[in-house]
């Protein structure tokens, strides 16, 4: 959705100018970078890493066969218009960033100690501090 919005938008009010295109194309890519940043930290909190990884991956994946493919036709165009190695280096760059996002938010959750494990462990520790002590009779 974010590159069709983004490809409207220079597609109106770009024009030919190159600086306001690749500007709008870079506020589309951080605009996926926050979302699947945002994502990691939401999906971290409450599940194990494996799940939370194989999620993302999968929106990721799905978003940029969306963004790279479907994008472009919804924008009056077509997905090769520009090349073969310009549609390559889309998936490539939409990829990268989407990873990027997702590790970001990962590693935040991670710093704040939120996620699936250190929630374990911590009601781990909980548990074995409120168990009472063994009194030992001699």
């Amino acid at each position: 959705m974010t590159n069709v919005i983004a490809r409207w938008t220079a597609r109106l009010f770009a024009g030919h100018d190159d600086r306001f295109t690749t500007r709008i194309g870079l506020g589309a890519l951080v605009v996926v970078a926050v979302v699947m940043a945002v994502a990691a930290f939401w999906w971290a909190r409450p599940h194990p890493m494996s799940r939370v990884a194989g999620d993302l991956a999968l929106g990721a994946l799905a978003g940029c066969v969306l963004s790279v493919l479907v994008g472009p036709l919804l924008a009056g165009s077509t997905p090769v218009r520009d090349g073969v190695d310009f549609f390559i280096n889309q998936i490539v760059f939409f990829l990268a960033v989407a990873i990027a996002g997702a590790v970001l938010g990962f590693l935040v959750v991670t710093a704040l100690g939120q996620d699936y494990k250190s929630q374990s462990w911590k009601r781990y520790a909980e548990q074995l501090r409120a168990r009472p002590r063994r009194v030992v009779r001699r």
